[in-house]
């Protein structure tokens, strides 16, 4: 992958050519971004810029660790040894062909994965190698829900075993093969338990040119002592130009469509994409008929409407929750800066101005929380029924008696 497939991040992209620019690589990064941001499609880019015949970055490096000469002449200041590396990798050579498709000798990967039979030994990454070659081609900006639902692991928790901690270390012992660079990416690094502690020494002290990537989306889940050993690359949401594009000249959305869509993902990618595949729903509708069952037509009509919404399936059920939650901050938003806010469509306008009369900004907040909560709770399969039916009695109380604000 080139830096170009990346969808926006061009601050941070021009930070990591600076990084290797000016011989300041450290050997273990962590790319730190919240799902659908690209971080893996990120670290990607930069591991194929890195190895690319064309960039030459260990030779760059090289030429700036300027040293004292025999005869006693000073050597020259390091910034006055830089070249200048190229914008990209050429996406031509051998090396990036080779990067691209994941068989790269000198970049291997690391990632959660679950046993193929029961009984058998602690699986590697190896073992699913084809699958996920397969799997990031087609879907870079998925999540580790996606990958492991990918490969059967259904209820199964995936995670990185100890056995696969050895193989690293065994891959790593190896010299490079032909880029001068040895790179382990390891994608998901939440799902390494303490078995972590065996890459300590190799990440502390590694062989000559190896380079660990992290790519993560929760810091808090990482292992600390992995965590202070990183230098840290936070990838922010992709902002809302960068994904509009995309979706326009990515997935064929039309410049109407994209604009929603890309406030709604909140700079994730892959719900943008989740959300246009139930483009069709009428969701304002169905967050009316909501309301109104919660307000007006009393309980019989909230029982009937969540017996309506527990029929879809959890995907469908998290968009609906993240479009009630959109619905909310263009209210917040039209109400704070009027005119001066981002255009909102004119479907929405009116929606957004109702809800204004019906409830105050602390209560739209403490809405936000709930429904927020309620789509985390929905993506760890919480019974659906139940959920909305609780979700609708503290929607209920935060309107009706300004209630249940103070709740985290």
């Amino acid at each position: 992958m080139q830096f170009s497939e990346v969808i926006g991040q061009k601050t941070t992209i021009q930070r990591l050519k600076s990084l290797a620019q000016n011989n300041r690589l450290s050997h273990a990064l962590l790319f730190l971004g919240k799902e659908g941001s690209g971080a893996l499609p990120l670290a990607n880019a930069f591991a194929q810029y890195l190895v690319c015949d064309q960039v030459a970055v260990r030779k760059v490096r090289q030429a700036t660790l300027a040293t004292p000469s025999l005869f006693g002449e000073e050597p020259s200041p390091a910034d006055e040894n830089v070249q200048m590396l190229p914008e990209d990798s050429c996406g031509r050579c051998p090396s990036c062909l080779k990067a691209s498709g994941s068989v790269h000798p000198d970049i291997h990967y690391s990632y959660p994965v679950v046993a193929l039979a029961k009984g058998d030994k602690p699986p590697i990454s190896a073992d699913y190698s084809s699958e996920w070659r397969s799997f990031t081609r087609q879907y870079p900006y998925a999540n580790a829900y996606d990958w492991l639902q990918s490969i059967g692991a259904e209820n199964r928790q995936g995670n990185i075993t100890a056995r696969e901690c050895s193989e690293i270390i065994h891959k790593l012992s190896f010299k490079s093969f032909e880029s001068g660079f040895k790179i382990l990416i390891m994608w998901m690094p939440e799902y390494l338990g303490e078995q972590g502690n065996k890459l300590l020494k190799l990440i502390e002290e590694p062989p000559d040119d190896t380079l660990f990537f992290f790519v993560a989306e929760q810091e808090a889940r990482i292992l600390p002592t992995i965590l202070s050993r990183t230098q840290l690359v936070r990838i922010p949401p992709i902002a809302p130009e960068a994904m509009e594009d995309a979706l326009v000249n990515r997935a064929g959305v039309t410049p109407e469509k994209a604009r929603p869509l890309a406030a709604v993902s909140e700079g994730n990618y892959r719900e943008a994409l989740s959300l246009l595949q139930h483009n069709d729903e009428d969701w304002q509708s169905m967050t009316r008929e909501w309301l109104n069952a919660i307000l007006k037509n009393g309980p019989v009509a909230v029982v009937r409407w969540v017996d309506e919404m527990s029929k879809f399936g959890r995907e469908k059920q998290k968009q609906f929750l993240l479009y009630v939650n959109h619905l909310l901050e263009e209210s917040i938003r039209l109400r704070i800066m009027g005119d001066a806010a981002t255009p909102i469509p004119d479907n929405e306008v009116d929606f957004a101005t109702r809800l204004n009369k019906l409830a105050s900004i602390s209560q739209q907040q403490a809405m936000i929380r709930e429904i927020e909560q309620a789509a985390y709770l929905i993506e760890r399969n919480a019974h659906g029924k139940m959920l909305f039916h609780a979700l609708s009695i503290k929607i209920y109380h935060i309107i009706k008696h300004n209630s249940l604000i103070l709740i985290a």
